[in-house]
């Protein structure tokens, strides 16, 4: 994106939420759904409208250090919470479920009730614990999901530098799992390590070629 669209993207606020004036309402944002290698992760956060951090932003919009930044500053004065689904589970139950899965164990991290949820996206995850309404691009008008997506997102890029300090040459510290030139020559060099996707296609056709050499 350029520097000129993030002077003319929406400014998220509290319109949505304040449709809700009765109890917790916690927005919920995932990142992860396309990338290779690693977690899917989603982030629940309920804002005190009265202390919440400037700058709040879509994840997408922001550099590393700003995201870093406000992800601590969120944490610090917000009810927050994390869900993950790991690369097995994932390839167990397929990318759908393991995204309502991580929006179902981000909200129950927040350890308090929630009376409504925010979802990012057009479709509405499967048993969620609380009612809930879709945003399309909610993480760019609704305060409270742009701030799910900050710490989803800070949590997951961390997850991805731990995970290349362990396996280095594929550049997850970077590329986050997704699947560019360096990942894709990587994978054809070094293999598929346990936190690649077998249930992805690339990585599956990769697998299978191996396979068959060594049969």
């Amino acid at each position: 994106m350029k520097k000129s669209d993030f002077n003319s993207a929406p400014v998220p606020d509290l319109s949505f939420e304040s449709n809700f004036r009765e109890g917790y309402v916690c927005g919920v944002d995932e990142v992860g759904r396309g990338p290779w290698a690693g977690p899917i992760v989603a982030g629940a956060v309920i804002l005190d409208p009265a202390n919440i951090p400037g700058g709040i932003r879509d994840s997408k919009q922001l550099t590393k250090a700003k995201r870093e930044a406000l992800a601590s500053a969120i944490q610090a004065v917000a009810r927050c919470g994390i869900g993950i689904v790991d690369v097995p589970e994932l390839d167990a139950v397929g990318l759908t479920e393991a995204n309502d899965l991580a929006m179902r164990r981000a909200i129950a991290a927040l350890v308090c009730p929630v009376d409504h949820a925010l979802v990012d996206g057009k479709r509405l995850p499967r048993d969620l614990p609380c009612a809930a309404t879709t945003i399309i691009k909610g993480d760019s008008i609704s305060l409270s999901i742009a701030a799910a997506s900050i710490i989803a997102k800070v949590h997951r890029d961390a997850t991805m530098a731990a995970l290349a300090r362990e396996y280095p040459g594929y550049g997850w510290e970077t590329n986050a799992g997704y699947g560019v030139a360096q990942h894709r020559a990587a994978l054809a060099s070094l293999g598929i390590t346990p936190h690649h996707r077998r249930s992805f296609a690339p990585v599956a056709k990769i697998l299978h070629e191996v396979n068959t050499i060594e049969s």
